[in-house]
């Protein structure tokens, strides 16, 4: 099981959904041998980790099935397990997870945070890292009307008591990277407070997660279509990276790469001429 975490970043996760109703990728990666020339394609750019999601978390999307959610992500798993990247799985539901994490998975990212049934224990019996991430909601209404005391403060006290319920199951926090879950029950103002103020979010050694690639809020400020959000994913990106975020989950892999790449050799100030 390959150690993502430990891994110094900044880190590019890519996206690989396996789903015929996610936002962006919907339905082009379901077949199998799709999905891992995709997977390779993101390898050969420069992917650090891939995560693999078989149940869309897009606002309105509809629930699977356990038996769904395996069908379409423990195939996949177990045809990139050789290859040389880390496989995360997108999953809150404990029965894909135990199936991931045995077919090869090094990562559980979960939008709920461990907080379905049975999710905290399971994870708590492996070696597992894992994501936690901030959503007000559920999928289907997250977006309905979002409302916060304060969005920043409310995302860390969520950190905070999430952080204390693994401790309290033995899962070490050096196993643990938070993820504030920008456009999960947050407006356009919401978004930008918790990128503007991303160091507030920076709670003792635990690594971000970013998800901005593509979403939402580049259309509410750009009116963009989701193909043509690119550029605007690799800045906000960026923009992460250089208030502490450690991996970004991106579908733009090649160009994020390249980015990061390019911050990293201007900070260090050497070998750009």
């Amino acid at each position: 099981m390959q150690s993502i975490l430990k891994k110094p970043g900044p880190l590019v996760m890519g996206i690989l959904n396996v789903t015929p109703d996610s936002f962006s990728d919907g339905g082009l990666f379901l077949d199998k041998d799709l999905a891992v020339k995709q997977a390779a394609k993101m390898i050969a750019e420069g992917a650090d980790v891939l995560d693999i999601g078989g149940e869309s978390t897009r606002p309105g999307a509809a629930p699977v099935t356990v038996a769904e959610e395996l069908d379409r992500v423990i195939p996949l798993i177990e045809a990139l397990k050789d290859l040389d990247v880390a496989i995360s799985v997108d999953t809150s539901k404990a029965a894909v997870m135990a199936e991931a994490i045995s077919a090869g998975a090094s990562m559980i990212n979960d939008v709920r945070a461990l907080q379905e049934e049975g999710a905290l224990d399971l994870v708590a019996k492996t070696k597992v890292e894992v994501c936690l991430m901030h959503m007000q909601g559920q999928p289907r209404t997250m977006q309905d009307s979002p409302q916060y005391n304060d969005v920043v403060s409310d995302v860390i006290d969520f950190f905070k008591e999430r952080l204390v319920a693994c401790a309290n199951k033995g899962i070490d926090k050096s196993r643990i990277c938070l993820d504030p879950g920008i456009g999960f029950g947050k407006n356009l103002e919401h978004n930008c407070r918790l990128l503007q103020e991303l160091p507030k979010l920076l709670i003792g050694e635990q690594p971000l997660l970013i998800g901005v690639s593509r979403k939402r809020m580049f259309d509410e400020i750009l009116n963009l279509p989701v193909a043509e959000r690119m550029v605007a994913s690799v800045s906000a990106g960026l923009l992460a990276v250089s208030k502490g975020a450690k991996i970004l989950r991106v579908h733009d892999v090649k160009e994020t790469k390249q980015a990061i790449e390019v911050y990293k050799a201007i900070e260090q100030n050497h070998g750009v001429e």
